[in-house]
């Protein structure tokens, strides 16, 4: 679980471990089982299998895809592409062979099949893997995309990797340890005082029209709203301090778990529009926000939540 409104600044930890699930029952008062220690985790490893993967199944069809190997999910502006099939698979093989047991929801096995979801209500340690974020942007040669994977176990994300290979970007958090970009600490900050606050928001392609009706409360004052691009580059730019905040519709874990560690890890603060902690497992609810200071997500919020 994602803890609404609490930043590294404040002095409390930004993810908080909560479980989703009653622990076994094998005696009244037993204590539950510690989350998986990702310090037993080679995280270089793991960096390593996603760079490979953008390296062999991505990179080699940036730019050079054919009209068959496109096909509409489920409409036109909802895409696949065989890079995000054959990644998706190279990482699901390569990541589970450096946690065995762990399992796998990717975006493009849950499509096949929906059942793949019940792994975040598991013990197992999870990978939640967006093989390509952007695809309509990869489609149409644009390199703002990324390959997304976050390490989650009984609802809790651990660690993330963020990878925009076209952009030569590598951003990776760990729960408790902060955030880095290509070795470089993130730290979000805050917006400037009385500055206009840049807020990317769910497209209007993928929006209903109720989503847009909440989403144009935004549209107000000292609030510059525009459609946002790969979700997962979006919440670097947070991390990075180049945007202020992120409002968004829509809950699927593969485009969020990475993301919104990223953001807590470098200081900012997250929360759902009911003002609770936002839940990778799903029943959130919607709209939430992903901001660089608590000041700045509680704004959005208050907004989103009165048109609500």
């Amino acid at each position: 679980m994602i803890d609404a409104l609490r930043t590294q600044d404040s002095g409390d930890t930004a993810i908080t471990p909560i479980a989703t699930a009653p622990a076994a029952a094998t005696a009244p008062d037993a204590p539950e089982a510690p989350l998986f220690d990702v310090s037993t985790l080679d995280l270089a490893a793991v960096e390593v299998a996603v760079r490979r993967a953008a390296a062999d199944e991505i990179m080699p069809r940036f730019r050079q895809l054919a009209a068959e190997d496109i096909v509409e999910k489920n409409g036109p502006h909802d895409l696949v592409t065989v890079a995000d099939r054959r990644a998706e698979e190279h990482l699901t093989a390569a990541l589970t062979d450096l946690l065995p047991g762990s399992l796998v929801v990717g975006e493009e096995a849950v499509h096949a099949d929906p059942r793949v979801l019940d792994a975040l209500h598991g013990d197992a340690p999870v990978w939640i893997v967006d093989p390509v974020d952007g695809t309509r942007q990869f489609v149409h040669g644009d390199p703002g995309f990324a390959t997304l994977v976050a390490l989650a176990h009984r609802g809790e994300v651990l660690a993330s990797w963020t990878y925009a290979p076209a952009l030569g970007l590598m951003a990776v958090a760990r729960r408790g340890a902060g955030a880095q970009l290509n070795g470089v600490p993130l730290r979000a900050g805050s917006p400037s005082s009385g500055a206009v606050l840049d807020v990317a928001t769910s497209h209007y392609d993928f929006t209903t029209d109720d989503q847009k009706r909440v989403l144009a409360a935004l549209e107000t004052g000292g609030i510059a709203p525009r459609p946002c691009g790969s979700a997962g580059l979006e919440y670097l730019h947070i991390a990075r301090g180049e945007i202020d905040a992120t409002a968004f519709s829509w809950e699927n874990a593969w485009d969020h778990a990475a993301g919104l560690l990223l953001v807590h890890e470098a200081g900012g603060a997250s929360g759902t529009v009911a003002g609770e902690p936002f839940r990778i497992e799903g029943d959130n609810a919607l709209p939430f926000t992903a901001a660089r200071d608590t000041a700045t997500a509680r704004r959005i919020l208050g907004l989103l939540a009165a048109a609500n």
